[in-house]
């Protein structure tokens, strides 16, 4: 049985070529090992926007492989394959692993000389965590300095809580102190002294806290509060 050989990739060139030339971009094919490159200037602006565009002639895992390796260095990754009935570019999970990862997606009939927009190259963005994302910028903005450095693992974190707790400890390494007296260094302070989380402070009366040698020995670990 004879196998007709399928048309090469180069067939959909012209017809991507000129889908992003209607967009402004000045387009070129085998860039630096990518099928077309296509780049235009922002109006107004200094940045020029930068696309890559991988061609091939049906959707496979080859191809998301090779656009996931573009997207490091693209501000935008196309992928263009040849329009089917049945393939895989008609095929919902594809065209959601697209969106999923930010790739464009585009269907180009070469008989009818049609390209069909099947997923825009937008960025993934998960569904937001705003509450993650308020403790991230309270921790960054309290901490003092910068502490800790990225990737310690055997080590206690310096957080801003340790923080203002040193801060409490080295005010009170001659004698006892009140809350109220140690809150210009440490907002939280009655709340710290109270619920003593490191062992490091004992009352004394109320309202009245001490030091213990525990705290002390932080004092000794870590000299300045501020890291």
């Amino acid at each position: 049985m004879t196998r007709v050989a399928r048309a090469p990739e180069t067939s959909l060139y012209a017809l991507v070529k000129q889908f992003l030339q209607a967009q402004g971009f000045e387009v070129k094919g085998e860039v630096c090992g990518c099928d077309i490159v296509a780049v235009r200037q922002l109006e107004g602006e200094t940045t020029r926007l930068l696309v890559v565009a991988e061609l091939k002639m049906s959707f496979s895992l080859e191809l998301v492989l090779q656009a996931v390796d573009r997207l490091a260095a693209a501000d935008q990754v196309w992928l263009a394959v040849a329009q089917t009935r049945r393939g895989r570019d008609t095929d919902r999970r594809a065209l959601r692993l697209c969106r999923l990862i930010g790739f464009g997606l585009m269907a180009v009939n070469v008989a009818s000389g049609r390209v069909a927009i099947l997923a825009e190259p937008e960025p993934y963005r998960p569904r937001p965590n705003t509450s993650r994302r308020a403790r991230l910028l309270r921790e960054h903005a309290a901490r003092r300095g910068d502490p800790t450095a990225g990737g310690s693992t055997r080590a206690p974190i310096m957080t801003a809580y340790r923080q203002q707790s040193l801060a409490c400890a080295a005010a009170m390494a001659d004698g006892p102190a009140r809350p109220r007296d140690l809150t210009a260094i440490a907002p939280d302070a009655g709340a710290m002294l109270r619920r003593n989380v490191y062992g490091w402070f004992e009352r004394v009366e109320r309202g009245l806290y001490r030091l213990t040698e525990a705290g002390r020995a932080a004092l000794r670990r870590w000299p300045s509060p501020a890291g």
